[in-house]
């Protein structure tokens, strides 16, 4: 029978409320941790953590001014990634530390994905609240994104491939998830656009629509697709 995740003990850290944001800068606060409690209020509150420098353990809590959204409905398919789709085989929470370990590998330029944010999602996954969409060729994990989902919220963390278009075709594959009948009030966030995204369909949502479409999202249901099995 299929149930909710576990929910954790709540976080003893507060976020400013979005009121006294600066108006001109992503980033929002310094602090906190990432126990799943901190995670989720993080989530919640339309924030997200990344490390303020490369060489750093200090964490830096993130809402873009401008943030990248996916619609549901806005997802641009050419004709050669429908084709190359049908290649892959779609897989959901089959490879989940596999699949955050190739979004940070070290060879991946930029990277800000640390062992201590690895092991912060995978623990989120295991309680439930964090997924992977994999795609797999001939028994190969050849691509994949990974996030945090909470009630009609998506939250797209990173993507990897190792073949050509099989991230791509991760995308298409949650889309396709998310994809139900309360698809017009869940909200696909993927943190900034880049113009690698925004050829996809990524557009960029002024901060207080997204913190109005977020509140909205929050109070979805869990897509099926996520739900738990006992």
């Amino acid at each position: 029978m299929p149930r909710v995740p576990i929910v954790p003990d709540p976080t003893p850290w507060a976020f400013p409320p979005a009121h006294t944001w600066d108006p001109d800068d992503d980033l929002v606060a310094l602090g906190a941790d990432l126990d799943p409690g901190t995670l989720l209020a993080a989530y919640g509150a339309g924030l997200f953590p990344m490390p303020i420098a490369t060489d750093s353990d200090e964490l830096g809590w993130f809402s873009p001014v401008e943030r990248g959204v996916l619609p549901l409905d806005g997802l641009r398919v050419s004709r050669s990634l429908r084709r190359s789709a049908r290649d892959f085989e779609i897989r959901v929470d089959s490879a989940f530390d596999e699949v955050v370990a190739a979004c940070g590998h070290r060879d991946r330029p930029d990277g800000w994905i640390t062992p201590a944010f690895a092991a912060a999602y995978g623990r989120l996954h295991r309680l439930g609240w964090a997924h992977s969409i994999e795609t797999w060729r001939e028994g190969r994990l050849v691509g994949g994104l990974y996030g945090v989902s909470i009630g009609g919220l998506f939250a797209g963390e990173s993507m990897f491939h190792r073949e050509t278009d099989a991230s791509k075709v991760a995308l298409m594959g949650l889309v396709e998830l998310l994809g139900d009948d309360d698809d017009d009030r869940r909200l696909l966030d993927v943190q900034w656009q880049t113009p690698h995204l925004a050829s996809l369909g990524v557009v960029r949502r002024p901060r207080a629509a997204y913190l109005e479409d977020l509140h909205q999202a929050l109070h979805c249901p869990l897509p099926a697709v996520f739900e738990m099995d006992d």
